[in-house]
Formats: structure tokens, C-alpha cells, sequence
């Protein structure tokens, strides 16, 4: 896999096979992996937080998810063999943590929300080894629950809380979780939960994921998609204006 650079962010063109095989053998080797993945709405985050930007920039793996970012990069001119769903690579990570007997520990969500995570994805991977779990409200008592991770002995982390806390909180604490491996994964588990549905397969594939989003969450999620869409467009064409002269 190739790491490019695109609208001033890092980030890696890799296939999902090549994702996992890198995460797999990194925490067969325990060699500490910090992953994240960078959509529209984190790139045009980034240019105004600064912690945020710092904490992308500091993970060893850093994955394309949206289609916005995948098709832009192209448009300027990147190579990116495809997009790499958060979503999509939690369920692929954790059906390669049951073939190699990995480990891991869900943190995030309302405690209804991640309890049901859990109990599905047990249902679901035959074999799973659920270190442990733990809502994603625990701002008053982080040292607390970083501890409980710590001691679950997980090899494998996802974090499940809205960005930039959860890139945040595992840049702050990466050296005291002692997993091998740590993800952010969003609203994964709200999708995994039922509590939410994810868009066809179709929209993931024209990029309209957010569209999808609109429709289930319109009073929410119509502003924060317009700003940030409209904004990553004057971006890029910005970007491409540039290169041109």
C-alpha cells in the first residue's frame, strides 16, 4: 500500500485484503497498530482542529472511508483502489480475530446499544473472544476504564464514539491501553445494534451514504452534510485550480 497525500492529510491507498493482512500481522508480532479511517466531514475537521489533525497524522494506518474522499482523490489524480469502510473492516476484523484467537474489547455507545453489539456479534462470529466492553459515557473517569481495558488483556480495541473524541481519547491513551491493535469505529455499533440502518448497497457505492443519513436523521444531519460537503468541494476544486497554474 502506497501512503498519499490529499488536501494536506495523509493517507494510506490500500485494499480492505491488504488492511487486514497488515493489522493481522502486526498483532501476531504485538507491534502496536493505531488505525483510523478519513471521510469528507474529518478532512474539513482537521482544518480547524488541530489536536484532531495531530492525532490522524500520528496513526500508523490510515484508510479511506467515504466515497467523497475516494472519488476527490482520484479526481486529483491518485491512485485508490478502492474504498475502506469502517464498518466493513470492523466485521472483517473480527472474523480474522476468531480464525487467529485474537481477543477484543468493544467500548462505546449508550450501554443498551453496545451490550446488543455484543450479544449479536457472538451470534454472528462462532468462536469470538469478547475481552470485555464498556458504554462510551466515561469522560469523568477515563483512567477507570483505560485500566479495565488494560487489564481485559484484549489484543484488538474499537472505539465507538463520535469523532474527534474518540480520536482524541485514543491518541491521549494509546500507550497505556495494552491492546496491539486500536480502531474508532463511529457508529458501527448502532448499525450492528439494529438501532440504525446502513444505506444500500447501491448508495455506498454512488457515494450517497450521507444522503442516506439526511433521510433517517433530517433535523440532525441536513446542516452538518451541506457545510461539510459544500466546503470539501471548494476544496478540491481549489486544490485542482492550483496544480492547473
Amino acid at each position: 500500500m502506497d501512503r498519499i497525500e490529499f488536501l494536506g492529510a495523509p493517507m494510506d491507498s490500500a485494499t480492505m485484503s491488504d488492511t487486514v493482512s497488515l493489522i493481522a500481522d502486526r498483532i501476531e508480532r504485538k507491534d502496536f497498530l493505531q488505525h483510523v479511517v478519513v471521510n469528507v466531514a474529518k478532512l474539513i475537521n482537521m482544518r480547524k482542529d488541530e489536536e484532531l489533525a495531530q492525532s490522524i497524522k500520528e496513526c500508523d494506518l490510515i484508510n479511506i472511508d467515504g466515497m467523497g474522499v475516494v472519488l476527490g482523490a482520484r479526481f486529483m489524480g491518485h491512485k485508490v483502489p478502492e474504498r475502506v469502510a469502517g464498518v466493513d473492516l470492523f466485521h472483517n476484523l473480527l472474523d480474522m480475530s476468531v480464525e487467529r484467537g485474537f481477543s477484543v474489547f468493544l467500548l462505546g455507545a449508550e450501554e443498551n446499544v453496545v451490550a446488543k453489539t455484543v450479544e449479536n456479534v457472538l451470534l454472528q462470529y462462532d468462536g469470538l473472544q469478547i475481552a470485555g466492553y464498556h458504554h462510551g459515557y466515561f469522560w469523568d473517569d477515563e483512567e477507570l476504564v483505560v485500566q479495565k481495558i488494560k487489564d481485559s488483556g484484549a489484543r484488538l480495541l474499537f472505539v465507538a464514539i463520535t469523532s474527534p473524541k474518540k480520536e482524541k481519547f485514543i491518541n491521549k491513551w494509546k500507550d497505556q491501553l495494552g491492546v496491539d491493535f486500536v480502531m474508532g469505529v463511529g457508529g458501527t455499533f448502532d448499525v450492528v445494534a439494529g438501532k440504525v440502518n446502513r444505506a444500500p448497497v447501491w448508495m455506498q457505492n454512488y457515494g450517497l451514504e450521507w444522503f442516506y443519513r439526511v433521510l433517517q436523521e433530517p433535523r440532525r444531519m441536513w446542516k452538518r452534510y451541506a457545510i461539510t460537503n459544500s466546503l470539501f468541494a471548494l476544496m478540491l476544486l481549489r486544490e485542482k485550480f492550483k496544480r492547473k497554474s
